[in-house]
């Protein structure tokens, strides 16, 4: 299937249709950190015509996780009485002072694992430590970790926990919207969200803001649908959600996952990091997992830290700056002693910039 949705054909013809299309130019924001690799790792933006820019938003959940809370992973990492897990992206990402690999080199247990479950089944293993699992991630990983809980819970696994940084897409959506020197004007949904999901939250959206969202997949020819769909939307002065992606997203998402996301956790206030606190806009425990919270359990500080000032990250974030139009962008920041999260991250926008554009 692949090898169909990345057929140079297929591609050509559908940037012919977006060229004939386009009148006027047109800003559009894709959501999601895979499509922004997938448009740098097949040039998509600069065999768009003209007209049509692409900005790119903050569809990466490790880049959008804020400072303070990569400073209490590393807290935890550094007791002795902890074992902190964590999805592999999360090691590098620089804190206030240091990562999770400084902390590890330091004599923190700190483990790379592939799913929350891995991290439950190590707490069965060693009942005489605390394992903590950095729950980081858009709706796409929470099932995963709200299962872990509710399987910790069911049985009485009480070395488990989870230091939650779980976000949620569609208000912060909304937040690039509200601001008063927004330039979007149609916005490409990440497939995978809405997979598990569903759309019900995004045409409310479309309609309160007037702008098209179209939920997108993550191939070259996915990717030019959705420019498409959204183009003409623009071109007709049409605003409504569509779906460019109907083989893998349904209107309804995933009942199951749902479900269980709707039992195990609640929507909350979370800072993301270049938008600030957002309303609703990441997932809490709800009160009967809260046995399950480890920054309750610990005693996390709840304060917010500054980013550096050389790092623009946030403005990245925003869609209001290029990557490499960051003074630091490969000088001070690269892969090797990144800056931020978005040159670390395997979904970073500075780091697609890097990978496939040079400093």
């Amino acid at each position: 299937m692949s090898a169909e949705y990345r057929d140079p054909a297929i591609v050509q013809r559908l940037l012919d249709s977006i060229a004939r299309t386009v009148t006027r130019p047109w800003t559009l924001m894709e959501i999601c950190g895979g499509q922004t690799h997938a448009i740098l790792r097949a040039g998509l933006d600069r065999l768009l015509p003209q007209g049509v820019r692409l900005l790119h938003g903050p569809g990466c959940p490790v880049c959008v996780t804020p400072l303070e809370l990569i400073d209490q992973a590393i807290a935890l990492a550094g007791r002795p009485d902890v074992i902190l897990c964590s999805f592999g992206d999360m090691l590098r990402v620089p804190g206030s002072a240091g990562d999770l690999l400084a902390a590890r080199a330091a004599g923190g247990e700190v483990r790379a694992v592939y799913s929350p479950l891995d991290a439950l089944e190590l707490a069965r293993r060693e009942p005489a430590r605390q394992v903590v699992f950095f729950a980081v991630g858009f709706e796409t990983t929470a099932p995963a970790a709200a299962a872990a809980v509710r399987q910790a819970a069911a049985l009485g696994v009480g070395n488990f926990s989870l230091l939650v940084a779980q976000v949620r897409v569609p208000p912060a959506i909304a937040a690039i919207l509200e601001a008063p020197d927004c330039r979007v004007q149609g916005f490409l949904a990440a497939g995978h969200v809405c997979t598990v999901m569903g759309q019900g939250e995004y045409a409310p959206l479309s309609e309160r803001f007037g702008v098209p969202i179209v939920v997108t997949g993550f191939e070259p020819v996915d990717i030019l649908c959705g420019v498409l769909a959204c183009v003409r939307q623009l071109e007709a002065g049409q605003a409504r959600l569509e779906n460019a992606y109907a083989r893998a997203a349904r209107a309804e998402g995933n009942p199951t996952a749902r479900a269980l996301l709707d039992e195990v956790f609640e929507p909350v206030t979370r800072r993301w990091r270049g938008l600030g606190a957002v309303p609703d806009a990441g997932l809490g425990l709800r009160p009967a997992y809260a046995a399950f919270d480890a920054a309750a359990r610990f005693g996390l500080a709840d304060r917010t830290a500054a980013e550096p000032a050389a790092c623009r990250a946030g403005e990245v974030l925003q869609g209001r700056l290029k990557p490499a139009e960051c003074p630091a962008f490969g000088r001070e920041c690269t892969p090797q002693r990144p800056l931020g999260a978005p040159m670390v991250s395997s979904e970073g926008a500075c780091a697609a910039y890097y990978r496939y554009r040079g400093a």
